[in-house]
């Protein structure tokens, strides 16, 4: 067996502490240019945020709550859905992250109740693939979508996802001349992946005018957009004067109406 000698154990001890002070050092200074980083980087913005009440013939039945933030360069929307009785029978939540030119970055969703399920949908190349896990999968089933990167998730029963559809049109199709907003003749096509039902579709946007609406209870004067698609067509109002928010929607054939709180 070997046996260390006095200056041995010297040189050993001496080789670690100095080993573990430079390892201390690396450290602190990795620390604190993570918080020189930190430090530098804005603050989210919150471009909106609020909740917005879906009315089934006149009864509230789900409330959605969401915030759309800019963070880092990416347009961050996030959205949850409850049950408005109270009872928990429904629980769904939902993120999206947009690059600054329209092209997706991540799309998550999660349900806990009535089931538990989760979707992710990110780009791939020329594809957008979704990823679709349940409790009682194995692993997660996939599915790709020819579709470019910067197609709009408009998924169910998120109605943010519209407000965030309109800014597009508005942004792309729009412009303001002698104080009043002249679009683009006609309606604007838009390709859109509804993650939940693992599909595609094509639906357009067009610009109505101005109207006079009654939002719970007081008339006001908004702008009327139609989202219309293969079989339905939507009413949408926006405020012009306030960072066009989406403040009601109707869609008659379902007798449903969404009305921001």
């Amino acid at each position: 067996m070997l046996k260390w000698t006095t200056d041995a154990r010297w040189l050993i001890a001496i080789v670690l502490v100095c080993a573990l002070a430079a390892q201390a050092r690396d450290q602190k200074q990795e620390k604190d240019k993570d918080d020189k980083d930190k430090a530098k980087q804005p603050a989210a913005q919150t471009v909106d945020s609020g909740s917005f009440g879906v009315f089934i013939k006149g009864q509230r039945v789900v409330t959605e709550s969401f915030t759309v933030q800019q963070q880092r360069g990416l347009s961050i929307i996030k959205a949850h859905l409850k049950d408005a009785s109270g009872t928990a029978n429904y629980d769904q939540s939902s993120e999206l992250q947009i690059m600054p030119n329209a092209q997706l970055v991540r799309y998550e969703w999660d349900e806990t109740t009535p089931a538990v399920s989760s979707l992710v949908v990110t780009p791939s190349n020329e594809f957008l693939i979704e990823k679709i896990s349940t409790s009682t999968s194995a692993k997660p089933a996939e599915q790709p979508f020819l579709m470019p990167n910067t197609s709009m998730i408009l998924d169910n029963n998120f109605f943010v996802h519209r407000e965030v559809l309109l800014w597009r049109y508005l942004a792309a199709d729009c412009h303001p001349e002698g104080g009043n907003l002249q679009c683009q003749k006609g309606p604007v096509e838009f390709g859109v992946l509804v993650p939940q039902d693992r599909t595609s579709m094509r639906v357009r946007l067009e610009l109505v005018g101005k109207e006079k609406v009654n939002i719970r209870g007081a008339e006001r004067e908004l702008l009327r957009l139609n989202l219309s698609g293969e079989g339905f067509t939507w009413a949408l109002w926006v405020d012009d004067h306030d960072q066009f928010k989406l403040m009601r929607v109707a869609i008659p054939a379902d007798n449903t109406e969404v009305v921001r709180d």
